[in-house]
């Protein structure tokens, strides 16, 4: 998942202004934030060079001469930096399905598990082994955006942690939410178990998951 950068004061304010006005000028924005145009241009030049503003050239209001005319805008790249209200939505929507069906929340799970498996099994099967799958399925966790990494234990085992759950809000209140999330890692991974060593939902700071290769030799695994 793609993260935007942080952004400083100024330049959050011409960000502010860009989604207010859709498009603006130079000298439009300098008005609203009473700046001069050349400190705009310098904070639109690195809004630009982050991926967060783009540009098109337009005909001067004038008609005249000189520095090209632009209209500057927001970059869909900018949208994480604006309050959403995605969490209660769908924890909404769950709710209102509850109450039409009490199986279908669960079943939307499952569906939600079973398309994840598809897509992560498309990458992680290819691999040559254990080592480089969970590795490779932390990077699809990192990219959903659990801040996940992979690493390999001394004991022959790995250890797959999740910084951030990605899903809190619904996995709060769901509790099929967090059984799908390892049923998807214990699927992706036919050769080895995985087990939940820590639970953000249940106070812990961070998700984590032991995978044990299913030769694993080392003791009693999960142990």
């Amino acid at each position: 998942m793609e993260r935007a950068p942080s952004i400083s004061e100024h330049r959050r304010s011409v960000i502010d202004a860009l989604k207010q006005r859709g498009e603006a000028s130079v000298d439009d924005l300098a008005a609203d934030l009473s700046m001069t145009p050349a400190g705009v241009r310098q904070h639109l030049a690195t809004l630009g060079q982050e991926g967060l503003v783009t540009s098109r050239p337009v005909a001067r209001p004038d008609g005249g001469r000189g520095r090209r005319h632009r209209l500057y805008a927001l970059t869909a790249r900018s949208e994480p930096l604006f309050p959403k209200a995605y969490d209660e939505l769908a924890n909404d929507l769950l709710r209102h399905a509850s109450a039409e069906d009490a199986t279908l929340v669960e079943r939307i799970f499952v569906r939600r598990r079973d398309q994840r498996v598809v897509d992560a099994r498309s990458r992680v099967d290819p691999l040559p082994d254990l080592a480089h799958q969970v590795t490779e399925l932390a990077r699809i966790l990192d990219e959903d955006g659990y801040l996940a990494e992979a690493e390999a234990l001394d004991d022959g085992r790995f250890r797959i942690t999740e910084h951030n759950c990605a899903i809190l809000a619904v996995a709060s209140r769901h509790p099929s939410a967090c059984r799908s999330e390892i049923e998807f890692l214990q699927t992706v991974l036919p050769t080895a178990q995985v087990e939940r060593v820590s639970h953000i939902v249940s106070g812990a700071h961070q998700c984590a998951y032991l995978v044990t290769p299913d030769h694993w030799a080392g003791g009693t695994p999960g142990g």
